[in-house]
């Protein structure tokens, strides 16, 4: 009976860490969507505070257009008031002009007398007759002037008309731009977000059934021991198998990836808190980068693009264990992969 209750027992599945890993990984993609938008709407106000600035120079641009036309209709108003007075002139001179004309026909031939007014009115004749055609010269100069201001007005205009056309242009293109921009931004983190699930999918069959490999959120977990010798940074020759594994299930997937979604493989070394000086690793620094280059490298021989590719060396200073048992250093000896976006 005892037996019988053991075995019961032990097809009993326990489901709860699964599932926490699964909400876990929820959890952080939603983190990762979060921190994207957010990035896409920092981009979206850089490009929109750019076409602002556009648009700052453009308004300028119109109201000096504006003050300018401004000046050139004073300016017109200005030419046709001088037109009107020297027409009043010009109307005047004329009238003096039959005024004397007809006193000097109604003299007719006389005597000296006569003949000297006649000489005199002649000669006040000539001069407003001369002062018409100069008034007349300046009537037709000003209408010149005012025909060419015309122009200028006109094309300023026109000027003014292009500039706020311009304008309604501009503030459509950047809503359309900032669409677009949105549009984008979400297709490249439903594309990331789909790879990175096929790639924790692989990974899960290459390394299945592995204790000494775990998956910690969006990351892949080796402990050190699995590629490196104590103190060391070379990778063993068992180190080099399993990541040959890894280096192949990575190469697959990046078949599968287009070449516009960018994305890299971030490798991260870590040690324990117990400090190393040697002539080699001065520092736990030193060590962690230098095993984080070494995996990088060997990923690099295996025909991984060294562009999809980064490694960083953190020290002692992320552990995942606070404790300071055998038992917790060996949990925070240990090299991360994480697929993210470049």
């Amino acid at each position: 009976m005892a037996i019988s209750t053991r075995s019961r027992r032990s097809q009993v599945t326990n489901y709860w860490p699964g599932f926490v890993d699964a909400l876990s990984s929820l959890l952080l993609v939603i983190i990762f969507l979060l921190s994207l938008f957010m990035l896409s709407q920092f981009f979206l106000g850089q490009e929109i505070s750019g076409k602002d600035d556009a648009m700052t120079r453009l308004n300028a641009q119109i109201a000096e257009l504006t003050e300018l036309l401004q000046l050139e209709k004073a300016g017109s108003d200005d030419l046709t008031t001088t037109i009107a007075t020297l027409q009043a002139t010009l109307s005047t001179a004329t009238s003096e002009r039959d005024r004397l004309a007809a006193q000097v026909a109604g003299f007719g031939i006389g005597g000296d007398g006569k003949d000297a007014q006649i000489a005199e009115l002649n000669s006040e004749l000539q001069a407003q007759q001369d002062l018409s055609r100069d008034a007349a010269a300046q009537v037709a100069l000003l209408n010149q002037q005012l025909a060419a201001l015309r122009t200028q007005i006109a094309a300023l205009e026109e000027a003014l008309q292009a500039s706020e056309v311009k304008e309604v242009d501009n503030r459509t293109q950047i809503a359309d731009l900032g669409r677009r921009l949105n549009l984008a931004l979400a297709q490249r983190v439903q594309d990331l977000s789909r790879y990175r699930s096929d790639f924790f999918g692989k990974l899960r069959q290459v390394l299945e059934g592995r204790a000494d490999v775990r998956v910690v959120g969006d990351r892949f977990v080796f402990q050190s021991e699995v590629l490196f010798g104590a103190g060391q940074a070379a990778i063993s020759a068992a180190g080099e198998t399993e990541l040959g594994k890894l280096a192949s299930a990575i190469t697959e997937l990046q078949a599968q990836i287009p070449a516009d979604v960018n994305w890299v493989l971030r490798i991260d070394g870590h040690t324990d808190k117990r400090p190393i000086s040697t002539a080699q690793f001065p520092s736990n620094w030193e060590l962690s980068a230098a095993r984080a280059i070494a995996v990088t490298k060997y990923f690099v021989e295996q025909g991984i693009p060294a562009q999809h590719l980064v490694a960083a060396g953190f020290g002692d200073s992320r552990p995942i264990d606070a404790g300071d048992t055998e038992e917790a250093f060996a949990r925070n000896r240990r090299i991360e992969f994480k697929l993210t976006d470049g």
